[in-house]
């Protein structure tokens, strides 16, 4: 029996289903995610996330009604480079994201311990008088 699955598992999980070529099934996807997440998971605790759930039908859906030729962009080499940047980008943005939530989670417990209310943490900014301090 496959352990849960954790946040970090589920998110590799979905990075396969985005990325996945081909036919897909459970068992299929159970075989491919086996050295991202260093388990063999089974296709009742994929199934059970609905998460994976719903982006596995997504993507069976998507590559059901993909019968038609992908049209080729003028220069593969550049839209190869965008695409490359872009998940570079959206990487950098991910850890970015990340590290920002962490940082409202310690203001949040030190507001709350040095019993800041919800209105002091509201308050407008003051207003600077650019005149009298020139």
């Amino acid at each position: 029996m496959a352990k849960h699955l954790t946040e970090r598992d589920i998110e590799k999980i979905l990075g396969a289903i985005d990325g996945w070529q081909g036919k897909l099934t459970w068992d299929s996807l159970c075989d491919a995610v086996i050295k991202q997440i260093g388990k063999r998971p089974t296709r009742q605790s994929l199934n059970a996330n609905t998460r994976i759930k719903q982006a596995f039908l997504d993507k069976k859906a998507r590559l059901k009604g993909d019968f038609q030729e992908t049209k080729t962009p003028p220069s593969l080499a550049i839209a190869g480079q965008r695409i490359k940047r872009l998940e570079e980008e959206n990487a950098r943005l991910k850890a970015e994201n990340s590290r920002l939530l962490e940082q409202y989670v310690v203001w949040q417990y030190n507001a709350y311990r040095h019993g800041m209310s919800e209105e002091k943490l509201n308050a407008s900014l003051p207003v600077i008088d650019r005149e009298a301090s020139s």
